[in-house]
């Protein structure tokens, strides 16, 4: 069951490893609109701090992020004609790693907190207290 699980984990890591290529793919002016919306809900999905399961719950936790970015992903790829997706993966391979940039999640997490600020508000008039 161990072994299971660590190579269900390599293979969610191995999915998100293209994101890098598709994240480029949304400025590429030769991608296709509906590829760049695929492209954006799913960096939006990944760089969200709330899963629709959270990843400490075995297996389970990693189902949403193997299902939904894998089939985002899929989708998304096969959206991007294919000699765009090489332009792009060889200009990825000469340029160094897509270094990584906390504050691309700040809206998401703003979004968050707004709800949950919502939700507090809408509990606060419910329960009527303070």
């Amino acid at each position: 069951m161990k072994k299971k699980l660590i190579q269900f984990k390599e293979q969610v890591k191995k999915l998100k490893q293209e994101t890098v290529p598709i994240y480029y793919a949304l400025f590429d002016h030769h991608t296709p609109w509906s590829a760049k919306i695929l492209a954006a809900l799913k960096v939006v999905y990944l760089l969200s701090p709330i899963d629709l399961i959270p990843d400490f719950i075995p297996i389970l936790g990693l189902l949403d992020d193997l299902i939904i970015v894998a089939l985002l992903i899929k989708a998304t790829l096969q959206l991007i004609p294919n000699d765009v997706l090489d332009d792009i993966k060889s200009k990825i391979n000469r340029e160094e790693k897509l270094s990584t940039k906390w504050y691309y999640a700040l809206p998401i997490i703003l979004f968050y907190v707004y709800l949950l600020f919502l939700l507090f508000s809408y509990a606060r008039q419910w329960w009527d207290f303070g």
